[in-house]
C-alpha cells in the first residue's frame, strides 16, 4: 500500500486500494451511482472489482479515509495522445461521500492524482463531469480544470461492439 497523503492531523489519509478494499470500493461506487442517479446501471462486484482492478490491473483507485473511515475515492487509468506522443491520465470517477463533503477530502483526492500524473509525465489528464453537476464543475475549474465545449462523447455498448465486432 502507498500513501501518498496525510495532513497534519492524522485525521486525513489518501492511501492506494488494495483487494481487500474492493467491498467499501463498492460501496462507494453505489454511493456515486445514487448522487448521479444511475442506481440501476452497477454492475460491479466484489468479485469482478477485485480481478479487474488488483489481479489485471486495468485502473488503479485511490482512497480518501478520514478519522480511520473510508470516505472517498479517485479511478483511473492511462490513456494516450497521438498528437502528444504522450501518455495521459483518465479520471473515470472522484467521489466524496456527502456527509464527509466540505473538509478538502476531493481537493486532495484531486492533488494527489495530479501528483501521481506529474511523476508519470502525463501532459494532461481528462475527466467527465455531467452537465446538471453545477458543484462538481465549479469545483473543477476551481482547481483549474476547463470543460471543453467543442468535444461530445461517444459510446458504444457490448451490443453494439458485438453487433460490430461481427461485421468482420
Amino acid at each position: 500500500m502507498t500513501q501518498y497523503y496525510a495532513d497534519s492531523s492524522g485525521d486525513l489519509r489518501i492511501r492506494t486500494a488494495e483487494a481487500e478494499d474492493a467491498a467499501v470500493l463498492l460501496e462507494l461506487i453505489r454511493g456515486l451511482a445514487t448522487y448521479e442517479k444511475m442506481e440501476d446501471q452497477v454492475h460491479a462486484t466484489e468479485e469482478l472489482l477485485r480481478e479487474n482492478l488488483f489481479e489485471k490491473k486495468q485502473a488503479e483507485v485511490l482512497l480518501a479515509e478520514y478519522k480511520g473511515e473510508v470516505v472517498g475515492y479517485a479511478l483511473f487509468f492511462p490513456t494516450f495522445s497521438t498528437f502528444l506522443a504522450k501518455a495521459n491520465l483518465y479520471l473515470e470517477d472522484i467521489f466524496v461521500k456527502p456527509e464527509a463533503r466540505g473538509r478538502g477530502i476531493g481537493k486532495a483526492l484531486l492533488a494527489c492524482f495530479a501528483k501521481i500524473a506529474v511523476e508519470r509525465d502525463a501532459s494532461r489528464v481528462e475527466w467527465m463531469v455531467l452537465n446538471w453537476n453545477e458543484p462538481s464543475i465549479r469545483f473543477y475549474e476551481q482547481v483549474g480544470a476547463r470543460l471543453l465545449k467543442d468535444w461530445s462523447i461517444c459510446r458504444m455498448d457490448r451490443e453494439a461492439l458485438c453487433a460490430l465486432a461481427a461485421e468482420f
